[in-house]
C-alpha cells in the first residue's frame, strides 16, 4: 500500500510538470499567471534595491537623509538611494513598475540598464517608458508576445477615446498600437515583404469597419488585398483606369467639404455642426 500511494503521488507530480511545461510552449499566458508572474514578483522585490546598486541606477543621499540615518537611525553605513517604488501591476503578459527617479537620476539611465535589469529579474523582456516629469514605468514582459499575437481585450479608456480610433497591432511590451484617425488622419505604411504590411491593413479595415465612416479603398493589383472587404467599402478601384476615376470624384467630394467648412468658417470637420457635419472618409491605398 504505501508503495501505491508512492506511485500515486509521483503520478500526480509528474503529471503536474508535463502539464506546466506543455503550458509553457502552448499556452505562455497560462504559465506565465500560474508560475512566472509569482516568481517574478518575488524576485523582483528580494532583489530590487542590489539590483539598483549593481547596475548604477542609485546616488548617493543627501546630507539631510545621512544626518538623519546616522543620528536617528543610529545606523553608520549610509546606503544609496534607488528610484522608489510606487506601483507594481501584473498582468497575463508580463509586470509593470511605476519608479520614481531620485534626482540625479534620468529615463535614459534607466533605459540603458534595460538589459541588465531584464537579466537580474528573468523575464522576457523590459522596455522604459517615460511618464511625466521624475517617474518611469517598466514594462516587463514574461514571454515573447509577438511569437502568437493576440490582442488585449480591454483597453484604456483614455486610449480608445475618440470616434476614429482603432487597434491595429500588438507592440513588443504587450501594449496594443492604437491609430487616431482624428488625430493623425495621413499614413504611410512601409515595409519589407512579409513584415506585416498587409495584416495591419486588413487589422485597420476590420477596426474601422465597426465605425461610422465611409471606407474607399484602392488596390491596383487586381483587387487581391481588399476585394474580401468590398462589401464593406463605399468605393473600390482594382485598376489604374478605376483608380484614376475615383480619384477625381474624391476630389470633388473634398472640395465640396471645403466649401461646407468655409460657410460655417471653421477648418477642421469635427468643428462643424453635428447636424451638417459630413460621413468621414478613409482612404485606403494599396
Amino acid at each position: 500500500m504505501p508503495d501505491l500511494s508512492m506511485m500515486i503521488e509521483t503520478a500526480g507530480v509528474l503529471s503536474a510538470a508535463g502539464g506546466l511545461g506543455y503550458a509553457r510552449v502552448r499556452a505562455p499566458r497560462v504559465f506565465w499567471s500560474l508560475v512566472g508572474l509569482p516568481v517574478a514578483r518575488v524576485r523582483f522585490a528580494a532583489t530590487y534595491h542590489s539590483t539598483m546598486d549593481v547596475c548604477g541606477l542609485t546616488v548617493q543621499p543627501s546630507r539631510l537623509r545621512a544626518f538623519m540615518v546616522r543620528n536617528v537611525a543610529r545606523r553608520p553605513d549610509v546606503q544609496p538611494v534607488p528610484p522608489k517604488v510606487r506601483r507594481v501591476r501584473g498582468s497575463s503578459t508580463g509586470m509593470r513598475a511605476i519608479l520614481r527617479l531620485p534626482a540625479g537620476l534620468e529615463p535614459a539611465d534607466v533605459a540603458a540598464a534595460s538589459e541588465r535589469l531584464r537579466h537580474a529579474w528573468g523575464v522576457h523582456s523590459v522596455h522604459v517608458v517615460e511618464g511625466k516629469p521624475g517617474f518611469v514605468e517598466l514594462r516587463m514582459t514574461g514571454y515573447d508576445v509577438l511569437r502568437r499575437v493576440k490582442m488585449p481585450r480591454r483597453l484604456p479608456r483614455k486610449t480608445m477615446a475618440g470616434p476614429l480610433v482603432v487597434p491595429v497591432a500588438l507592440r513588443e511590451d504587450g501594449t496594443a498600437f492604437v491609430r487616431d484617425y482624428q488625430k493623425i488622419p495621413h499614413a504611410l505604411t512601409v515595409g519589407a515583404n512579409q513584415s506585416g504590411k498587409s495584416m495591419y491593413q486588413r487589422n485597420l479595415i476590420k477596426g474601422l469597419a465597426k465605425l461610422p465612416v465611409g471606407l474607399v479603398g484602392i488596390d491596383c493589383k487586381r483587387g487581391v488585398e481588399q476585394r474580401g472587404y468590398a462589401p464593406r467599402l463605399s468605393a473600390l478601384a482594382t485598376t489604374p483606369d478605376e483608380a484614376a476615376g475615383l480619384l477625381e470624384a474624391l476630389v470633388t467630394e473634398m472640395e465640396e467639404r471645403f466649401d461646407v467648412l468655409s460657410a460655417h468658417g471653421v477648418s477642421d470637420l469635427w468643428d462643424l455642426p453635428a447636424e451638417v457635419r459630413p460621413v468621414p472618409l478613409v482612404v485606403l491605398v494599396d
